[in-house]
């Protein structure tokens, strides 16, 4: 049961970064177009930093030596980053953001690549949902065996 568990959880903490990973895609995303943000500057696109995450069970802290690592390993978004590449620059006189030459800064976003990231997020939530229910289905079936 205690593998079930630590299963249910790594999948959980897929399940759990790749949302994050998507609502920052879209985020980026919405606001590919906005020029002045709450601080006057426009909009830098964010990128989630995902890092490995050790699950301690009280199975594997009774069974382990003092210094050996722990076996189930997850994940998890340890920060959010701001791109600090630059906008693109275009020239527009009349937009209300354009500076004294008349060229307005854009956001550092490309919609492609965030809709590139936004999929393959979407794909990696798709995959620990499936092995969530897969784990499931084996859980009941052993229930049933039980029987």
């Amino acid at each position: 049961m205690a593998d079930f568990l630590t299963a249910l959880q790594i999948s959980a903490s897929g399940l759990s970064a790749q949302r994050q990973r998507v609502t920052i895609a879209a985020s980026n995303l919405a606001n590919a177009e906005s020029t002045r943000g709450p601080d006057g500057q426009p909009y830098h696109r964010r990128d989630p930093v995902m890092a490995a995450k050790a699950f301690e069970s009280q199975l594997d802290l009774a069974s382990k030596r003092p210094g050996e690592a722990s076996q189930a390993v997850g994940v998890e978004v340890t920060q959010v980053v701001e791109d600090q590449t630059p906008g693109k620059k275009v020239y527009l006189p009349g937009h209300p953001d354009a500076d004294q030459d008349g060229f307005v800064t854009f956001p550092n976003v490309n919609p492609l690549n965030e809709t590139v990231n936004l999929m393959t997020a979407s794909r990696g939530y798709d995959a620990n949902a499936t092995a969530v229910d897969t784990l499931k289905t084996m859980a009941q079936r052993a229930l049933d065996i039980a029987r």
